[in-house]
């Protein structure tokens, strides 16, 4: 009996410092995952391409607001062939990307980063081709138009130095 008693003793004694190192730990501050910025007039698939756009301006000094630009994104079939993405403006619309349905649907997400910031980059930087190549003939920009013999080398490894180049503000 005494055994079972020293036994209860200690179990109880046990949850009692448990429960007090537990209380006395420092709080931790809530970490909440940020929302998603909402784009109103762009299909909600690129909404997470328009935002990297903006942070990546901003992590260069450049304060963009798509929204407040009134900058349309969609995708659709475009007609023509080897298309992935447009940018066009009217008198209603300042600027108005259109990524081609099968292209995005059958590209990898630094491909769709790569064409948004490029068609972006007319939309809302008014910049135009640039079609040079460095020595072993690789863009050197990913304002590029495609009809040009340099091979995009757009990847995890070389996506900021194009993105700098993107937002250089000697380039526009």
């Amino acid at each position: 009996m005494l055994r079972s008693f020293e036994n209860l003793r200690i179990a109880i004694l046990g949850i009692l410092l448990i429960t007090i190192f537990s209380n006395c730990k420092k709080d931790e501050p809530i970490v909440l995952e940020p929302e998603e910025r909402v784009f109103p007039k762009v299909d909600e698939r690129l909404w997470h391409l328009f935002e990297a756009f903006e942070i990546e301006a901003a992590k260069r000094g450049f304060e963009v607001d798509l929204v407040k630009e009134g900058i349309v994104g969609e995708i659709k079939a475009i007609p023509e062939t080897h298309v992935a993405g447009q940018c066009s403006y009217s008198q209603n619309t300042p600027g108005k990307v259109t990524i081609d349905k099968d292209f995005f649907i059958n590209s990898n997400g630094n491909f769709q980063e790569f064409i948004i910031f490029h068609e972006l980059g007319h939309c809302h930087l008014h910049r135009g081709h640039r079609e040079d190549a460095n020595a072993q003939g690789v863009c050197v920009s990913l304002m590029r138009s495609g009809v040009e013999d340099c091979r995009d080398n757009y990847n995890t490894l070389t996506r900021k130095q194009y993105i700098d180049e993107l937002f250089h503000p000697e380039r526009f």
